[in-house]
C-alpha cells in the first residue's frame, strides 16, 4: 500500500504518513487505529507488541464462536 493510499485510509496526507514511517511524529490514537483498520491488522500488532497478528475475519470468527 503507497502511502498516498494509507493516508486517504486514515484521514491524513501522505507527508504525515512518511513523517510517522520515518519516526519524526506518532499518529493520535484515533488515527493509529484507522491505520489499523487499513491495514488489517490490530492497534498492538500495529505498535509492536503483538507476537504475530490475526487477521479481522479469524478475530470475527472468534468472537462468533465465543458468543455461542
Amino acid at each position: 500500500m503507497s502511502q498516498t493510499d494509507l493516508g486517504k485510509a486514515a484521514g491524513v496526507s501522505r507527508e504525515i504518513i512518511g513523517r510517522y514511517e520515518r519516526g519524526e511524529v506518532s499518529p493520535s490514537v484515533e488515527v493509529a487505529k484507522e491505520i489499523a483498520d487499513a491495514l488489517e491488522v490490530s492497534l498492538d500488532y500495529l505498535a509492536g507488541e503483538a507476537a504475530r497478528t490475526v487477521d479481522k475475519q479469524t478475530i470475527k470468527l472468534m468472537q462468533d464462536i465465543a458468543a455461542l
